[in-house]
């Protein structure tokens, strides 16, 4: 099969398409025809330097996170399942390929309504976008602020927060990303790189912060007693500079954690059925053939992508 191989942590470049044994599933297993491959910006980081929440063994195929028809099954898997639209996490390797083997407790069957690219596109953006909603209790009236509002996970948040009654201000660095968050229902949209941002923002009650460094700990200061900050990723490279002392002192609490694996689990579930349903619309910006994920990674890397990128097997 054709695959993406990384053989060395580095730019773009050092991810290099060619072939790959065919996956045997094993018992409990299924194997996927993979249809859509899914494109995180922590992938990109990994790439350029095995930051990650494990250690890879070079050489390996990255990717997390496929979409595709099961194809066949291992001892012990359900038979019934040959034939299935799925989205599935791959564990952390083997996404970047035509074909995945995957534990067949871990597939997501795709409803009827739903397109199998939107569906991919929710695998991983949905549920934490999901679980970020619900884990910051997001009310009517409440003013929040999504940064990196035209990504991925920030189009999702958006709309969740604004379907949840509140203000919701819209955070990104263009002004073409600023118009597309707005088109999503943003009530407010500022450029976070214009010097002074913050002052046009006022009072917070809640914060998603996806991109850490100056610009979350700007954001950690605009929260009001009460406030709350789900801290879910480093899009800048840093974390925000924002302690747990620093957020008691403000009465302010800060969320890390979005819950086990069975509230992850129930959270892409409530994300694939609200966008079969209509009632959220993943964006796919961008879509690369799967020999071209050097190519995705560059442009996702540039800031110039908006929603998901998706790579086409």
């Amino acid at each position: 099969m054709r695959a993406v191989w990384l053989r060395e942590f580095g730019g773009p470049e050092v991810l290099v398409a060619g072939e790959a044994p065919d996956p045997v599933p094993g018992p409990g297993e299924v194997l996927v025809e993979v249809a859509f491959v899914n494109v995180t910006f922590v992938e990109t980081q990994f790439r350029a330097s095995g930051f990650g929440p494990a250690r890879a063994t070079l050489p390996m195929i990255p990717g997390n996170g496929v979409g595709g028809v099961i194809s066949k099954v291992g001892d012990g898997a359900d038979l019934s399942l040959v034939g299935r639209r799925v989205v599935t996490s791959t564990g952390g390797s083997g996404g970047y390929a035509q074909r995945a083997a995957v534990d067949a407790d871990l597939v997501f069957a795709v409803p009827d309504a739903l397109s199998l690219d939107a569906a991919v596109a929710l695998l991983a953006d949905g549920r934490t976008a999901t679980g970020l909603v619900h884990a910051a209790a997001v009310t009517p009236g409440d003013r929040v602020l999504v940064e990196a509002a035209a990504g991925g996970v920030g189009s999702l948040l958006v709309q969740l927060a604004k379907a949840a009654g509140a203000e919701v201000i819209a955070a990104a660095g263009s002004a073409a990303k600023l118009a597309h968050a707005r088109e999503l229902g943003a009530d407010v949209a500022v450029d976070y790189t214009a010097p002074g941002w913050a002052s046009t923002v006022g009072p917070l009650d809640v914060v998603f912060d996806g991109v850490g460094g100056d610009i979350g700990t700007t954001a950690f200061g605009l929260l009001r007693p009460g406030g709350r900050m789900a801290v879910y990723g480093l899009a800048s490279g840093t974390w925000a500079q924002v302690s747990e002392e620093d957020a008691h002192s403000r009465d302010v609490t800060l969320i890390h954690s979005l819950g086990d694996a069975a509230a992850m689990r129930a959270f892409t579930e409530s994300a694939l059925a609200a966008a079969s349903a209509g009632q959220l619309t993943p964006v796919i910006g961008q879509r690369f053939p799967l020999s071209a994920a050097a190519d995705a990674h560059a442009a996702m890397e540039s800031r110039g992508t908006v929603g998901k990128t998706l790579l086409v097997a």
